[in-house]
């Protein structure tokens, strides 16, 4: 269960989408928002450049929170508020404000228009070590780009939310995942779309055909497989409306192309340590740069 939710702010536009999108989560979980800015040591040398001056940043921790904090307390009556400012490397710092009971929000740069992310360091970094979820949200990002299209033909017309993606691993779906994906789509009062991607045999892609009675067995064994892992969260949500697609592709492609008609995409992250530390799968990671809804990353073991 999150207790907190817990936004960075850096001054940039990306980070301030991150806290409305925060804000409004934070309400809807009934959950307090923790704001939290990252003073990072300057380098000696760059620090004396007027515009990295420490009167200068120093300023802006005294002026610039505390307004964002008043400005989604106006925004959002009653929500509980909070600023915190440490110092360190951002990546660890906002893990360690976080904590393992808490949902962090993170701004990513967008590419312009529907081009989706920059996963930066930062956001990058607390993924790889977070054991819990971390969501990404790009530049731009606004309320109304989470409703569907209304009779005026606008997005945010209408008072009902995008469905909420999930991806799902053939090889298995981590209940933390799935968990989480779920409670989403009941929040919201939406549809869960579950998106499964599968590799075809060698003999498919040498053939270039996929037709025929054991493709078609193979479909419906992954189907099956799907509705397997989906069938105990069913039962625990039987309010939410869940949409299956099981198909032979590209899971990054799959997700990325299905996150255009998506109020969040959530994807899970398998905490692994390699000899060169924690790294975040090839899914995740290509997913985090492209996709246009805002991004949940799960870890899960």
């Amino acid at each position: 269960m999150v207790r907190t939710v817990v936004a960075g702010l850096d001054g940039s536009p990306e980070s301030r989408a991150a806290i409305d999108w925060a804000a409004r989560e934070a309400r809807m979980r009934g959950a307090p928002l923790k704001i939290v800015h990252v003073h990072e040591p300057t380098p000696t040398r760059l620090a004396q450049a007027p515009f990295l001056a420490e009167e200068t940043r120093q300023d802006w921790s005294r002026r610039v929170p505390p307004q964002v904090a008043d400005a989604v307390r106006r925004e959002q009556p009653g929500l509980e508020v909070t600023v915190e400012g440490v110092e360190g490397r951002a990546a660890v710092a906002l893990a360690e404000q976080a904590g393992p009971d808490s949902l962090l929000v993170l701004g990513s740069r967008g590419l312009g228009g529907l081009g989706g992310f920059i996963a930066g360091s930062v956001g990058l970094g607390v993924i790889a070590h977070a054991e819990f979820p971390v969501v990404l949200v790009r530049a731009g990002e606004s309320a109304a780009d989470e409703h569907l299209t209304g009779t005026g033909g606008h997005p945010g017309d209408s008072l009902r939310y995008r469905p909420v993606v999930v991806g799902v691993d053939p090889e298995g779906a981590p209940d933390a995942v799935l968990r989480f994906a779920f409670e989403e789509a009941a929040r919201r009062s939406t549809a869960l779309r579950a998106v499964q991607a599968y590799s075809l045999p060698a003999f498919y892609e040498w053939a270039g055909s996929v037709e025929g009675e054991q493709f078609g067995q193979m479909r419906r064994q992954h189907a099956e497989l799907l509705d397997e892992a989906l069938a105990p969260w069913r039962k625990r949500h039987p309010d939410v409306e869940v949409r299956q697609e099981s198909e032979p592709a590209k899971a990054s492609l799959l997700l990325t192309q299905a996150s255009h008609d998506a109020s969040l995409l959530v994807v899970g992250h398998g905490i692994r340590r390699h000899a060169f530390g924690l790294r975040i799968g090839a899914v995740a990671h290509a997913v985090l740069h492209h996709a246009v809804a805002p991004v949940a990353v799960v870890p899960h073991r």
